[in-house]
């Protein structure tokens, strides 16, 4: 109770943080605010991995294996210990696994003091950011629509973003050119494009071999960085897989962003940088870029969970340091995910009759999402009346737009779904659809 005469704070919004009040950071919890208000609804707003193959037996399997390996190359049961139980270095205890991993798996080819262990990606993203961008004038290229995480990071740290268009085959590399140029002309300092080559996150676009080879090139020519994010890079149809960009950089021109949330389980908070560019200091020593950054994280969340990082230390020791090997059933099976929700949107909207009907989708190789274009306005307001009376939820794309965009398209997450729930799912959204007046709205 509070004292006689003694007012309780009230605090204005206009007085926090302008970041704090900025829709970005607003838009992945109305989602789940949706999901949880129509739980009954089918749900594909979100990009959370299958849950199927989920076992807890597994998780003590691991922390088997990553002790015993420990304990096979002579450490003590004290130092074993408390590696799992203590605070641990900031660069975390898997610089070695993820190196290994990463020449397996990607032919990227890095030494262990380049990879800073991080608490997913996400945090990656945001110390990559706060580590690069020095001044008020430092702007963020990003391809827009993007993954709201990059957007968000960028708005905490008040960086600027410029938007790099996405077209139908990815990023394209004349635009990165035009955009840094347009950014330059204006007096402000171009650092850095995000990208994410495979599949991204909300398109499902990937990037060819010939775009990906052209952009590094662009890099060069321009000075700029790369943050190349790569979540779903495993999750395509076999035999078509591509070189990531970091594996082609040869000047080292991309920080290379991983995480374990797809791969592994998105509630061990394992995620990884690879930073291997030189830094020169004051007494003209060089470290990698990763260990400048490592100071960073230390005073973010000091390290990474011991225990988390013991868990997936375990699984790569399993699986012989490959996350392929360890997810080969998994992407199978994203991969039929993805060919039946093709096949149901095909079966209630023939593309033959598109001019009727006035769908559209893309056709992605891979990943967690797909995107369908429709032929009225959509957003939360619309989101949510779809959850309520046809009990299924999607994800406006118009959320994803660094600027204006997507205003009549949303966004299907088709990994977490069975068989049987994306069937329902997707005849429920034809029902919303052709309930649904079509109306005069901005394409894309």
């Amino acid at each position: 109770m509070m004292g006689a005469g003694i007012a309780e704070v009230a605090l204005d919004l206009d007085a926090l943080h302008a970041s704090v009040g900025n829709p970005v950071l607003d838009s992945m919890r109305l989602l789940s605010e949706t999901s949880f208000r129509y739980p009954e609804a089918i749900s594909f707003a979100s990009g959370r991995p299958y849950e199927g193959l989920f076992r807890i037996d597994s998780l003590h399997r691991y922390l088997d294996r990553y002790v015993a390996d420990l304990r096979a190359k002579g450490q003590s049961e004290e130092r074993i210990t408390k590696a799992v139980f203590q605070y641990g270095p900031t660069h975390g205890l898997l610089r070695d696994a993820v190196a290994r991993m990463l020449a397996n798996d990607e032919d990227i080819r890095v030494a262990p003091e380049s990879v800073l262990i991080t608490h997913g990606a996400q945090e990656a993203m945001l110390i990559a950011l706060r580590g690069l961008f020095a001044g008020p004038d430092d702007v963020l290229l990003t391809v827009s629509p993007c993954y709201v995480g990059i957007s968000g990071a960028a708005t905490l740290l008040g960086i600027p973003l410029e938007p790099v268009p996405e077209r139908e085959d990815g990023l394209r590399p004349a635009d990165v050119a035009e955009a840094a140029r347009r950014v330059r002309s204006s007096g402000r300092r171009p650092v850095a494009c995000y990208v994410t080559a495979d599949f991204a996150n909300p398109s499902g676009c990937s990037m060819s071999l010939a775009a990906r080879r052209d952009l590094l090139k662009v890099a060069a020519e321009e000075d700029l960085l790369l943050l190349e994010d790569n979540p779903y890079g495993l999750f395509g149809r076999a035999g078509e897989e591509l070189p990531t960009m970091k594996s082609l950089d040869s000047a080292r021109r991309v920080i290379y962003l991983g995480t374990f949330a797809k791969s592994a389980f998105p509630g061990a908070r394992v995620g990884y940088l690879v930073a291997d560019q030189p830094v020169t200091g004051g007494a003209g020593e060089i470290r990698p870029l990763a260990e400048e950054l490592a100071k960073v994280k230390s005073m973010v969340t000091v390290h990474t969970a011991g225990i988390s990082q013991a868990v997936i230390g375990g699984l790569l020791a399993e699986h012989d340091y490959s996350l392929r090997r360890a997810n080969r059933d998994l992407a199978d099976l994203y991969v039929r995910h993805l060919e039946l929700t093709l096949c149901c949107l095909e079966e209630h909207f023939p593309r033959s009759r598109v001019a009727d009907h006035g769908v559209r989708w893309n056709n992605p190789g891979g990943g967690f999402f797909l995107l369908v274009e429709v032929p009225f306005r959509v957003d939360l307001a619309e989101l949510e009346r779809c959850a309520r009376d046809y009990g299924v939820a999607w994800a406006p794309m118009s959320m994803f737009y660094v600027g204006d965009g997507g205003h009549n398209v949303l966004r299907l997450g088709f990994s977490s779904l069975t068989a049987e729930e994306l069937a329902e799912g997707i005849r429920r959204l034809a029902d919303y659809i052709r309930a649904t007046p079509a109306v005069s709205a901005p394409r894309g």
